[in-house]
């Protein structure tokens, strides 16, 4: 199945070519590597596993709410639009609301896809080339997890042009490192943050199960970019940690504005667009979701270093530097866990089910 035969949007384009220009770089020391990311490479080598077997695609989204979210979880839950709509009209909202969110989490990965291959062969040190050669697979494996999540639910959608735009920069930018601070920090902290809400809040299992996967390996992604950005900004000029700091400021605001703003479904359901819009932007449970949203980032952020003036305001203005003093090796250590309770729930299942045959 073609998930573009899904989209309720027309004349979108079958694919997306980004213009590249930076050097292939070869690394011909072949030496030891650094102890951190060789670990960090042999821990990718691991865990790897199989979207097909791990999965149990037998189970299936709830036909009136796929995720069983909490109703209020929607941004127009409450508004004066929600309480005029039919039934059938409100599952049709939350259907569409619930995998216009899973479709975004899918282009990311396509996106972080692209991204870590352009990391294996543009940074100049082989230990990192190895660990970003586990990422491309794990990648692969998220695309074709939620692919196949997204086709149970019957509709999909585009990546967004906030989106777009910030992995246009990762991908069009020649620095090595501009692409792991945008996607292994920006795009993969902001994506963590996502996935642990319906992981956490989310009662259907197969939506809960896939993400708690997902996160396991995305929580080494991020660490592979804070390991690797942490040693390499040191080396920079003041001048070099402003401008990235600057991207940082206005990635951020950037994806906060439009991480929540599902205006694509309002569209292709013929709601009133400006009046959805600014209900959302309003309601309680956006404005908690985008604080959340950063949980993640800020603490990698202070980590790697690049904790100026104008990234300290940005946080302070946003509402999020509490979460500054956050341990992002618990946060793994936690998300490794959770994919590990999952295992052990499906085994004693399985386990009880074979007894009682």
């Amino acid at each position: 199945m073609s998930l573009r035969d899904l989209y309720p949007i027309p004349d979108i384009d079958p694919c997306w070519s980004i213009p590249q220009e930076y050097n292939a770089l070869f690394d011909w020391e072949f030496d030891e590597g650094r102890t951190t990311l060789m670990h960090l490479y042999q821990k990718g080598k691991d865990m790897q596993w199989d979207a097909v077997n791990r999965i149990d695609w037998s189970l299936e989204l709830d036909p009136e709410n796929p995720m069983q979210m909490p109703p209020e979880a929607g941004g127009l839950y409450g508004s004066p639009i929600w309480n005029r709509m039919s039934e059938k009209d409100r599952i049709e909202l939350t259907t569409h609301a619930q995998a216009w969110n899973i479709s975004q989490f899918l282009q990311g990965e396509q996106a972080a896809l692209l991204c870590a291959s352009k990391i294996v062969t543009q940074v100049p040190d082989l230990d990192a080339k190895f660990y970003a050669a586990t990422q491309v697979m794990d990648e692969a494996r998220h695309v074709e997890a939620y692919k196949k999540l997204l086709e149970k639910f019957g509709v999909a959608y585009p990546m967004t042009g906030p989106l777009q735009e910030l992995v246009d920069q990762a991908m069009r930018d020649s620095r090595w490192d501009m692409t792991y601070l945008a996607m292994q920090v920006v795009i993969e902290g902001l994506a963590l943050a996502a996935f642990g809400t319906i992981r956490d809040i989310a009662q259907n299992p197969l939506a809960r199960m896939v993400n708690a996967y997902v996160m396991e390996d995305e929580a080494r992604h991020v660490a592979f970019g804070r390991l690797s950005l942490r040693d390499f900004y040191p080396q920079l000029t003041e001048a070099e940690r402003n401008e990235r700091e600057e991207f940082l400021v206005e990635a951020c605001w950037l994806m906060r504005g439009r991480m929540t703003d599902a205006r694509e479904v309002y569209r292709a359901l013929g709601l009133p667009e400006k009046e959805c819009i600014e209900w959302a932007e309003n309601s309680e449970i956006t404005k908690l979701y985008r604080t959340l949203l950063f949980q993640r980032i800020v603490p990698i952020v202070k980590d790697i270093g690049l904790w100026g003036p104008k990234i300290r305001k940005c946080y302070e203005d946003m509402g999020v530097m509490h979460f500054a003093d956050l341990d992002p090796d618990q946060l793994a250590r936690d998300d490794e866990k959770a994919a590990a309770d999952f295992d052990a729930r499906k085994a004693y299942v399985h386990a009880v089910a074979g007894a009682a045959e």
